[in-house]
């Protein structure tokens, strides 16, 4: 089994489909294939930062993009759904037993309610998916109907996620429309999953700072 492979599979794509459709129904911000697809790309890039091998690389991507399935099932506990569903959809391919287990922890572990990274493949899909902010990620049109979620995302224009190995920093540097979204909003949504990121960032053996509109905040 392959990411590729993961990435055409049928089954998986429905998962993340309906959690999206699921999502949407609730208000919540775009999550479909675009956005996973976005954090396995970004967990792969991170690794390869820190020279972690091809196969940590490989399970990092089919980690990243089936990560927000159990959607499906639940917005509340997704993770550990979405682990679950994972250990069945993978119990019926090749996959060494040991790779399945790595995805199905690094899923579990990526919801900042009640996980946390505990190897640097999930340490990668955590800071991958928390900084992926974007202002497209917003499904709403008409900005008077915005909630809380909507603002901090619209509000975000620019992003820059970097790793410097040398100095041991990942940094992720935001440009914020503050007309649309007051700093006080956006670490009432955000901050705790930037505090995973950078708990994340130390099981990478890194620092993670963080900067608005120039100004380092973390």
């Amino acid at each position: 089994m392959t990411y590729e492979e993961i990435k055409k599979n049928p089954e998986i794509n429905a998962f993340i489909k309906k959690g999206n459709d699921n999502l949407g129904t609730l208000g919540f911000t775009d999550h479909s294939a675009a956005h996973t697809a976005l954090v396995a790309e970004t967990a792969a890039w991170i690794l390869e930062q820190f020279g972690r091998s091809q196969h940590e690389i490989e399970l990092a991507k089919m980690a990243g993009y089936m990560h927000d399935i159990g959607n499906a099932v639940n917005r509340k506990n997704h993770a550990e759904y979405g682990a679950i569903l994972a250990n069945e959809i993978l119990r019926g391919t090749d996959m060494p037993f040991e790779d399945k287990v790595q995805i199905v922890s690094t899923i579990g572990a990526h919801d900042e309610s009640t996980g946390g990274a505990v190897d640097a493949i999930s340490a990668a899909v955590i800071i991958a998916d928390k900084t992926d902010v974007r202002r497209n990620r917003v499904r709403a049109q008409d900005m008077s109907s915005f909630d809380i979620h909507d603002r901090v995302n619209y509000a975000v224009t620019e992003t820059d996620l970097k790793v410097d190995v040398e100095a041991g920093i990942i940094s992720f540097d935001l440009t914020v429309d503050e007309s649309i979204c007051t700093m006080f909003e956006y670490f009432e949504i955000f901050l705790g999953r930037m505090m995973m990121c950078r708990k994340a960032a130390e099981v990478l053996g890194a620092k993670f700072t963080m900067s608005v509109n120039g100004s380092k905040v973390l």
